[in-house]
C-alpha cells in the first residue's frame, strides 16, 4: 500500500528529506536542551519504523530474503523512502545522547535487526533486503550529520 502511494507520488519521499535537512538541525539545536523531550522524540520517530517495517502484511512471499547492493535514488521510490525513514530517528537519538557516531551505529542495528526479523517470521509476509537495510543506514548517517550539525549550532558562543 504505502509503495503505491510512493509510486503515485514521487515527491513525497525527496520533499520530507528536503524538510528534515532544512528543519532538523535547527529542532535539534532547540531539543539539545531538552534531553527527555528528545528520547521522547526519538520514540516517537521509531512507531513509523515499527509500523511500515514490522506489521504484518497479507501477500504471498517469493522470496524469503533478497541480496542486492543498489544505492537509493529518487526514481526508486521505495529505497528512498527507507533512507528518509531512518533519518528522523537517528538525527533525534544523536540529539539526546549527544553522541551523533552512536545514534548512527545504533539504527544501522536496529534495521539490520528488522530485516532479520522479516527473514526470520514469515508470518509477517515480509521479505528481507539487503538494499533496505543500506537505504536504512545511509538515512541513518544522513540523521547522524543532522544531529551533529544541531550539537554543533548549541555550542556555538
Amino acid at each position: 500500500m504505502i509503495t503505491t502511494v510512493l509510486v503515485e507520488h514521487p515527491w513525497l519521499s525527496p520533499t520530507a528529506l528536503l524538510v528534515l535537512v532544512v528543519l532538523g538541525p535547527f529542532v535539534g539545536a532547540w531539543l539539545a536542551t531538552r534531553p527527555r523531550l528528545a528520547w521522547a522524540a526519538t520514540a516517537l520517530a521509531l512507531v513509523p519504523v515499527a509500523v511500515l517495517t514490522l506489521v504484518p502484511v497479507d501477500r504471498e512471499l517469493f522470496s524469503r530474503c533478497e541480496v542486492d547492493w543498489s544505492l537509493p535514488t529518487i526514481g526508486r521510490v521505495e529505497l528512498a523512502a527507507n533512507v528518509v525513514l531512518f533519518v528522523a530517528p537517528a538525527l533525534l537519538a544523536a540529539v539526546a545522547s549527544r553522541r551523533p557516531a552512536l545514534a548512527v551505529l545504533g539504527a544501522s542495528v536496529l534495521s539490520a535487526a528488522v530485516e532479520a526479523m522479516q527473514a526470520l517470521v514469515p508470518a509477517l509476509g515480509r521479505s528481507c533486503a539487503t538494499n533496505d537495510w543500506l537505504s536504512n543506514t545511509i538515512g541513518a548517517v544522513v540523521g547522524g550529520l543532522l544531529g551533529w550539525l544541531a550539537l554543533s549550532l548549541v555550542r556555538r558562543p
